[in-house]
């Protein structure tokens, strides 16, 4: 195969090939040069002009996984048929329950040895999820008298930290009965805030998630 002269279609060519090899063996256990072989006569120099590292082309595939999910996300962010706890709620609902959190907990990669992945996680939980979804859902709830704070921005990288992070089993490496000790632990902080907005269905989604990454680790 001819090297691609389009850079979009060569990068899209890089992530399909990336995301297929993620599922079929791991994060861990695909190589750059795995990537390579498969990718029909194109070169290393072709990756890396556009992506530095193998860590580099899991955010993409990630990012582009997931951006069709955010856009669902700031729809119910947007809503003007619930109040401030109701689109919380449904947040976090729509949040767990899309199928595509199955792939990213299948292609999970060891963030113990991988600190640059660990960061950016946390830099995007911090500076731009909390913001941009659940900072203004809060900001709201005050308004409407549904969620009571008087730190909105605090509360909310709180919560997202605690979803993302603490509850993380690619993070903590959890059991299955450590993951759902932490998910009941969660649920009492949300409802010390007054936030009951994590039903028994989400728990069991929750637990799921962590299941598929105990299977596939």
């Amino acid at each position: 195969m001819a090297r691609n002269k389009h850079p979009e279609e060569t990068v899209n060519l890089i992530l399909d090939v990336a995301f297929r090899l993620f599922m079929e063996k791991g994060y861990e256990y695909t190589s750059i040069q795995d990537i390579i072989d498969n990718l029909g006569g194109l070169s290393k120099g072709a990756i890396y002009h556009h992506f530095k590292s193998k860590e580099d082309i899991l955010e993409a595939v990630t990012e582009r996984m997931t951006a069709e999910s955010n856009k669902m996300l700031a729809a119910i962010r947007d809503r003007t048929d619930l109040n401030g706890i109701e689109k919380l709620k449904a947040i976090f609902k729509e949040s767990v329950s899309r199928p595509v959190q199955n792939d990213i907990f299948t292609m999970a990669p060891n963030f113990h040895s991988n600190p640059k992945l660990l960061f950016s996680l946390m830099h995007d939980t911090v500076k731009n999820a909390a913001p941009c979804f659940i900072t203004p859902i809060i900001k709201q709830g005050i308004s409407d008298g549904t969620i009571k704070t008087d730190y909105p921005e605090q509360l909310a990288e709180l919560i997202l930290f605690a979803a993302n992070m603490w509850l993380n089993p690619m993070i903590f490496d959890d059991s299955e009965e450590e993951s759902f000790r932490k998910i009941m632990v969660f649920c009492q902080m949300l409802q010390g805030f007054g936030l009951d907005i994590i039903d028994g269905r989400m728990q069991d989604r929750l637990r799921e998630l962590a299941s598929i990454y105990r299977k596939k680790k």
